[in-house]
């Protein structure tokens, strides 16, 4: 019989992990002007986030360059994955596809920055959407090659010995079936843009800032319980972005 004290190191990674996120979840609902003083059960500060113009600007500028980048990424990292996994063998390629999502965001973002500077370009809500598209490519690209190396190939050539041409192979016959990789890759892809702030912080205008940004400017003076509840409304979208597309990926499979 196992001991009950095996499994304690697990219990105290998860405590670890999610103790603070409950506590900001808890605090976000402090009635008190100070984040770790009780106060009593409100919704007061769900209600000043509202009204608060420079959220509201960072959060309308993050889901223009989330949705924008993840369409891109998606459109982009599919076609790059299915290049990859069927019209080449380069090992080199498939290195250079996944770089940007190796390294470090430091290291992207200076890169991303001294490019720009290179060709005199404008930094403004256009140059962090196509920085966020670069590494958000290849998250998607990893993703849907994984999904193309359990594809059945031999429905492909039934397509095609049945008169069907490439195009139409692929968008009968390939896409369905990489369908649920493509939606866990769009949905990393999104989620990594809205809480991305390294390589945002280094390509965005000073007139275009995203929620990580705002969200930056204000915890350097102190972290409030408008910050709590912020960070609870984020957590919130991305269980809820999670749960989509589980039962999206089950029902693209179930319709197979």
């Amino acid at each position: 019989m196992r001991s009950r004290w095996a499994f304690a190191p697990f219990w105290l990674t998860y405590l670890f992990l999610y103790a603070p996120i409950a506590v900001l979840v808890v605090m976000s609902f402090n009635a008190a002007d100070t984040p770790y003083t009780w106060g009593g059960f409100s919704t007061h500060w769900y209600g000043e986030l509202a009204s608060d113009t420079k959220i509201r600007e960072g959060l309308v500028n993050t889901l223009i360059v989330a949705t924008g980048s993840t369409v891109l990424a998606t459109v982009l990292g599919t076609l790059l994955a299915v290049g990859m996994a069927r019209y080449t063998r380069s090992k080199v390629l498939g290195a250079l596809a996944t770089l940007p999502a190796i390294l470090p965001d430091l290291v992207l973002a200076i890169g991303l920055l001294a490019f720009y500077s290179a060709i005199q370009a404008t930094l403004g809500l256009h140059s962090v959407l196509a920085a966020h598209t670069v590494f958000g490519m290849a998250f998607v690209a990893t993703v849907v090659r994984t999904r193309l190396t359990h594809a059945d190939l031999s429905l492909e050539e039934a397509s095609r010995d049945l008169g069907a041409g490439a195009f139409t192979t692929f968008v009968r016959i390939t896409l369905p079936g990489l369908m649920p990789g493509i939606v866990a890759g769009a949905l990393l892809a999104f989620t990594l843009s809205i809480d991305e702030f390294v390589i945002a912080f280094f390509t965005a205008g000073p007139k275009d800032p995203t929620l990580p940004i705002v969200i930056y400017s204000m915890v350097r003076f102190g972290v409030t319980p408008e910050i709590n509840a912020l960070a609870t409304v984020l957590l919130a979208v991305s269980f809820t972005a999670v749960i989509l597309v589980q039962r999206v990926t089950r029902l693209t499979d179930s319709l197979r």
